[in-house]
This record gives C-alpha cells, sequence and structure tokens, in this order.
C-alpha cells in the first residue's frame, strides 16, 4: 500500500481521496498561466456575478424573498432534469411542443447554458464517458469536472470536436435556434423584473443564492456521482449512485442507474429511491401529456446488474 502511494506521488497521477478514482495532474493551470478567450472571460464573469450576489443575501433577507428564491429553484431545477436533461438529451419521454419548450425556457433561467449547448454537451458526456474526450470527467481532478471544465473552452473544444452535429434535431427548431442567440438576455431581463418587483432582496435571492445553489448541485452530479457513493449496474463508466445528491437535484444524484439506463425517464429503481423528476413525469403521463415514456424492461436490468447485486 505504500509503495503505492509512493509510486501515485510520483507519478503525474493522483488518487482523489476517499475514492478508488485516479485523476491525472493537470500541467496547465486553469486560472493563471494561460490565455483566457471570450467565451472563457464571459462564463467567468456570470460565474462572478452570481456568487457576488450570495454575498449580499445575509444583508437583504426577508421571507418573500428566500422563498421566491425556493420558488425559482425548484422551477429552474425541475426544468434541468425534466426538459434538457430527460427530454431533449435522452429522448426519454415526448411532450406537446408548447410544453416541451415552456420546460425547456424554465430550464434556461437556471444559467447553464442554452438548450443546445446543454444536450449537445451532455450527449458527449455519454458518447465519451470518463474517458479522455469526455468533456467533464474526474480523471481530469475533482475541481475540472465539477467547475473548471466551464472556464478553458479551448481545452474542452479539443475534446469535443465535431459537437454540434450531435443536435441536429434541436438546430433545425426555430425555438431553440432563438434560444441561442438570445440566450443571455432572458437571465439579464429576470433579474431586471426582480429588481422592479422586489429590489435587491429579490435580486440577491433570486438570482444569486438561487442560481448559485442551483449550479453546485448540478455540478456534483458531474464531479461527486462519478467519485463517491454506490454501483449497482455494471457500466462501463465511474458513476455512482449518491442518493445527498439525488435529493437536491430531483432524482439526478441516481446516476449509476441513469448511466445504465440512458433511456429511461426515471432514475430511480429501488423503490426508496426519490425521484422528484419521474413524478411530475409520471402525473403528466397520467393526464395525458407525457408520451411514448421508456423505463427499461426485466430483462435489461438483469443483464446489466453487478452480479453481487443479484
Amino acid at each position: 500500500m505504500v509503495a503505492e502511494e509512493e509510486k501515485l506521488a510520483s507519478s503525474p497521477y493522483y488518487k482523489i481521496p476517499f475514492s478508488d478514482v485516479v485523476a491525472k495532474k493537470r500541467a496547465k493551470n486553469t486560472y493563471w498561466g494561460r490565455k483566457w478567450n471570450v467565451r472563457d472571460m464571459i462564463y467567468g464573469t456570470v460565474l462572478l456575478v452570481v456568487h457576488g450576489l450570495c454575498l449580499f443575501a445575509p444583508f437583504y433577507f426577508n421571507r418573500k424573498a428566500f422563498w421566491l428564491g425556493v420558488v425559482l429553484y425548484w422551477i429552474t431545477g425541475y426544468g434541468i432534469t425534466i426538459s434538457f436533461h430527460r427530454n431533449l438529451a435522452h429522448s426519454s419521454f415526448k411532450l406537446p411542443k408548447v410544453l416541451e419548450y415552456l420546460f425547456a425556457y424554465c430550464a434556461s433561467h437556471a444559467i447553464q447554458g442554452h438548450p443546445i449547448d446543454w444536450v449537445s454537451k451532455h450527449r458527449f458526456h455519454h458518447k465519451y464517458v470518463d474517458t479522455e474526450r469526455d468533456p467533464h470527467s474526474p480523471i481530469d481532478g475533482f475541481w475540472f469536472s465539477h467547475v473548471n471544465w466551464l472556464l478553458d473552452v479551448d481545452y474542452m473544444l479539443q475534446k469535443t470536436v465535431g459537437k454540434r452535429k450531435n443536435v441536429a434535431d434541436l438546430r433545425k427548431q426555430f425555438f431553440y435556434r432563438f434560444m441561442r442567440r438570445t440566450y443571455l438576455l432572458h437571465p439579464i431581463a429576470l433579474g431586471i423584473l426582480l429588481y422592479k418587483l422586489g429590489g435587491m432582496p429579490f435580486v440577491a435571492w433570486g438570482m444569486g443564492v438561487r442560481t448559485v445553489w442551483l449550479l453546485h448541485v448540478t455540478f456534483l452530479v458531474n464531479s461527486a456521482c462519478h467519485i463517491w457513493g454506490r454501483r449497482d449496474w455494471n457500466t462501463r463508466d465511474l458513476s455512482k449512485n449518491n442518493w445527498l445528491v439525488a435529493l437536491f437535484t430531483f432524482g439526478e444524484g441516481w446516476h449509476n442507474n441513469h448511466h445504465a439506463f440512458e433511456f429511461s425517464a426515471t432514475f430511480r429503481q429501488k423503490w426508496w429511491e426519490v425521484d422528484f423528476g419521474w413524478c411530475v413525469i409520471k402525473l403528466l403521463e397520467r393526464v395525458g401529456l407525457a408520451t411514448d415514456v421508456k423505463v427499461p424492461s426485466e430483462p435489461q436490468k438483469q443483464k446489466m446488474m453487478i452480479s453481487s447485486s443479484k
């Protein structure tokens, strides 16, 4: 054991604490000693602004502002998991176009990118999961998979050459092209509206705390859920099921389940696994709005199950 640790210490790799994941030491620092392009600076500025707004939140606290932040977290968080992830990226169910666009618009206010960009990166992640071409794998380190990958666009583009070709289904729709062209205007407009309605408290809690909280719990799906947790399925990656992340991401933390059955509208595979996103999809299915809802069959589960779990 000691010899193995000494070998890792002198190699370009290191072991992420409390896990079996070995990461590569990056030769290039994400923040210093490199050239930042325009998109790096835009992403960095947005992250700096929303985190900066959180510093004002304790001084502008009131109940209305707090509950506004909670409601916007629910709206945008459900938008990410139901629309961007399950509906658009994986086509795990269908919605009427008006409802599809409404959910996608709500997700766009999470400030995680426009639909075409988000879906393209996610599809690329699944195609090359936990390899050198994965846009955000912990094999490049925890912090890279958590947030730093957003701040080095050139490095990411090296990994995802031709990524826009994987979203032809979205690019042919006017709504998604419109959201790509006008993306930043929408959260700016929401911020102005919140300021008009409730002043700085609404901005600090509705645009600051809410956005930062949802960003980081979503980022934990990319980072923590590929490092720490339980594996029930024999996938070709590092994905893990993490109950704590699942609780705050509307079910996204059941990540090993998701990677085992990418097509599935539900991330829950055991009765006690809470998946709030799936609850909404089931409700939409019962009232006839969600159709072609995909879930894994028992033979598919038996094929993917780790032998010790059978």
